[in-house]
């Protein structure tokens, strides 16, 4: 049977409303808007990717007319062979790569609205999957974090085992995407070969054509066979420093320049131990909310409840550290609540040197998105001010609804200012200000593409949508 051409849907990212055809196949050129001056030489243009007019599909994934006499109208089409992780992936990897979403707060909109989730993936593949159950939500958020954080690495793979990089760069899009989810599976997360090939070949064909399954099935087998045999496509390190720097920088997925950068002021095995530091799961805090009066203590108490793992941290009290179990947090609600927050042990130590007393006026200068400011005012136990004072007007707008839940909105003003301005038409007394300006984030690349909990902060960077002058691993 016929696709239909459809009408153009609106593919809503985070920040922009975009035009995208509902299953990606319109035979129209689609134009995805540059959201950034950078962007990665290695990858394929997504300034115009054009697609195939018509394909057959399943019947019962086609949207058909209404009827003879009105206009096409979309349906809600449920099929339940696709994987509803592998397709959710697929469309996540596709916003953040293509509509400047953050994949963190893909993470956060994504839990506990899954029929929103649905009508994205509906909007971009045509169809609908199972709605996502747990296991289904934490797999998405390794999937999604560990394909970006290994990109750079996925693609030498992908465009070795083509051996034309013409057929590599003239893929469509959601092809590329699928190929790699299921190169991270395999080579990544070790699941079983022959799950991962089965699943993905059905949701290229399903989505795309029936060559792209097959496409899928004949470079996912060739990958299976390669990494039984111990046998994957080896990067080469050797030749002159920027040769080094660039082998390396495949082999670990980081950027060219950041390797040059480390090599030059480390050494090379110093810069290796640093990329392999940044490619390994991370271990988090979360801080107990003061501000509801509530305490380390009882922070545990939770955790204990929840069987999740933790110990207290070696320097603040009220901080615990986790190393798995982040999603039962998560899904038990104790960061929607507000009960706790996940907070960088560094972020609290600061705000220990600050030591805000009840009664001060603090300033907080580049406030957003608003973790030691929070924390800042929790230790005013109601009494003072605090100047939250940020350049990013959206930023602070989550500032303010975060303050509201950890009920510390009381002692809390945002002003939405370039400080460099601020600080010169203002002439105001403070008893202490915290200036903890914008950095490259360098320090803390093993937290970058987890995207768990509230880590907004990242956001900070612009981290997937590539505005910042950096790349970032995988980029």
């Amino acid at each position: 049977m016929e696709i239909w051409n459809f009408p153009a849907c609106s593919f809503f990212s985070d920040h922009h409303t975009h035009t995208i055809m509902p299953s990606l196949l319109s035979g129209r050129i689609l134009h995805f808007p540059k959201l950034s001056a950078t962007s990665s030489s290695e990858s394929y243009s997504s300034k115009q990717v054009k697609f195939p007019k018509k394909i057959s599909q399943n019947p019962a994934t086609s949207v058909r007319p209404a009827d003879s006499g009105s206009p096409l109208r979309k349906t809600h089409k449920l099929n339940l062979e696709v994987s509803p992780h592998r397709a959710v992936s697929a469309v996540r990897l596709m916003r953040i790569e293509f509509g400047g979403a953050f994949a963190d707060l893909l993470n956060e909109q994504g839990k506990g609205s899954g029929d929103n989730e649905m009508g994205y993936v509906e909007r971009t593949l045509g169809f609908r999957t199972r709605d996502l159950d747990d296991r289904d939500l934490r797999l998405v958020t390794e999937v999604v974090g560990g394909t970006i954080r290994w990109r750079r690495y996925l693609d030498h793979l992908i465009l070795s085992l083509c051996h034309d990089e013409r057929t590599f760069r003239s893929m469509e899009p959601l092809l590329v995407q699928i190929l790699r989810i299921g190169f991270y599976e395999i080579t990544k997360l070790d699941m079983p070969p022959y799950a991962v090939v089965d699943e993905s070949v059905r949701l290229a064909k399903v989505a795309l054509r029936p060559g792209a399954g097959n496409l899928v099935n004949g470079i996912l087998r060739k990958l299976a066979v390669l990494k039984e045999s111990d046998s994957l496509p080896a990067v080469e390190v050797d030749g002159d420093d920027r040769q080094q720097a660039r082998g390396l920088a495949t082999l670990y997925s980081h950027p060219v320049w950041m390797v040059r950068r480390w090599t030059k002021y480390f050494g090379q095995d110093t810069a290796i131990k640093l990329m392999t530091w940044n490619n390994s799961y991370p271990s988090f805090s979360l801080r107990a909310n003061t501000g509801k009066g509530l305490t380390g203590a009882d922070l545990v108490s939770r955790l204990k409840m929840l069987k999740v793992p933790h110990e207290p941290s070696l320097y603040l009290d009220d901080f615990v550290r986790l190393k798995t179990g982040m999603q039962n947090v998560i899904q038990a609600g104790l960061l929607k609540e507000g009960f706790c927050a996940v907070q960088d042990e560094s972020a609290g130590l600061v705000v220990s040197i600050v030591d805000p007393q009840p009664g001060e006026n603090i300033i907080d200068c580049c406030a957003a998105p608003g973790g030691k400011t929070l924390f800042m005012a929790s230790r005013l136990n109601g009494q003072g001010k605090l100047f939250a004072v940020d350049i990013n007007e959206g930023r602070l707008r989550i500032l303010r609804e975060t303050a509201k839940l950890h009920q510390v909105i009381d002692v809390i003003s945002t002003i939405h200012s370039d400080l460099r301005t601020f600080s010169t038409d203002k002439v105001v007394e403070w008893d202490k200000v915290l200036l903890d300006a914008p950095c490259s984030g360098l320090g803390v690349l093993s937290k970058i593409c987890v995207g768990i909990g509230d880590w907004k902060t990242w956001s900070n960077l612009n981290i997937y949508r590539m505005s910042f002058s950096i790349q970032l691993p995988g980029w």
